[in-house]
């Protein structure tokens, strides 16, 4: 799952503009609202998370304000759409 921890990681960063980092996410884990995540990475988050993994989530889904359960999330809905 590193691998696909990092990958999310890289994609939350670019989310945001590179306004946090996927080494300060990874270092950081947890709370991603914590970490300067705005809602409007968020949107941008949930578009790439479909448009790259092919994984749907909705806004008010559980896991998007913690980032390992974020990670957990797309696993799970990754290997369920498979």
């Amino acid at each position: 799952m590193n691998g696909l921890r990092d990958r999310v990681a890289t994609m939350v960063s670019t989310a945001t503009d590179g306004e946090v980092t996927a080494a300060e996410i990874l270092a950081g884990g947890g709370s991603l609202a914590a970490l300067g995540v705005g809602s409007l990475a968020v949107l941008r988050l949930i578009d790439a998370l479909d448009d790259e993994l092919g994984v749907q989530l909705d806004l008010d889904a559980p896991g998007f304000d913690d980032f390992d359960d974020l990670v957990r999330t797309v696993q799970e809905r990754a290997v369920r759409d498979d």
